[in-house]
């Protein structure tokens, strides 16, 4: 990840960080080329593969929660699983959103929460992909996220 860029000037920094968060996607990329690896490895894992094409059987809505950033390993929008790679690296055409959160970030402000869906210990982003990826590029640990439980079985704490 690196340790933020400090020059004194914000958007200088924010361009900095968002430039780094391209060079190492299209290095990642030129990486998996040259060892034949299928773009599949480094592209966003989406919920649909986990799940399946069955919808699941249950959904337990468990309010806003402070989870680990490392827990979040995908999407729940096809879309962005191909904007996004593994590591929510961002698209080139999500240059002034990304920069925009990345400096109010830096200034101290809270990201927004972000919303999951939970699979077990994992969690799928449905809103919130470059707020993700900002809170990486920054080193934080946690994101402040809206959770819905999906299962299969009834899940505990949820009812019947």
């Amino acid at each position: 990840m690196g340790a933020p860029v400090d020059t004194g000037n914000l958007m200088i920094d924010a361009q900095t960080a968002f430039a780094r968060q391209r060079r190492r996607l299209r290095r990642e990329r030129a990486l998996g080329w040259l060892l034949r690896r299928s773009s599949r490895s480094t592209r966003l894992a989406s919920l649909d593969q986990v799940m399946g094409a069955d919808a699941p059987a249950r959904r337990c809505a468990l309010g806003l929660q402070a989870i680990p950033l490392a827990s979040v390993v995908g999407t729940a929008e096809s879309s962005k699983a191909h904007s996004f790679d593994g590591e929510f690296r961002p698209p080139s055409s999500s240059r002034r959103r990304w920069e925009g959160l990345w400096v109010a970030g830096r200034r101290g402000a809270a990201l927004p929460p972000i919303s999951v869906f939970r699979v077990g210990d994992q969690h799928y982003v449905g809103d919130g992909h470059h707020r993700v990826s900002v809170a990486r590029s920054l080193g934080m640990v946690a994101i402040d996220a809206e959770v819905t439980e999906l299962g299969t079985a009834p899940l505990p704490g949820c009812g019947a």
